[in-house]
């Protein structure tokens, strides 16, 4: 695992930490028992199997 040599600035970590931002799951239609719904790509075949309700 890398080690820093040096400290780092509070004002460096700080402007590091703010810039992160979590994607957003991209969705995508999928039809169950007739009804359209947006669904996250890697839950799809979860939906299709009935093994989550569909959502709301």
């Amino acid at each position: 695992m890398a080690v820093p040599k040096r400290r780092t600035s509070r004002s460096n970590t700080r402007t590091r930490r703010a810039r992160w931002r979590a994607t957003p799951p991209d969705l995508v239609p999928i039809t169950v028992s007739g009804r359209r719904h947006l669904v996250p790509r890697r839950l799809v075949r979860a939906y299709q199997r009935g093994l989550l309700p569909p959502p709301a």
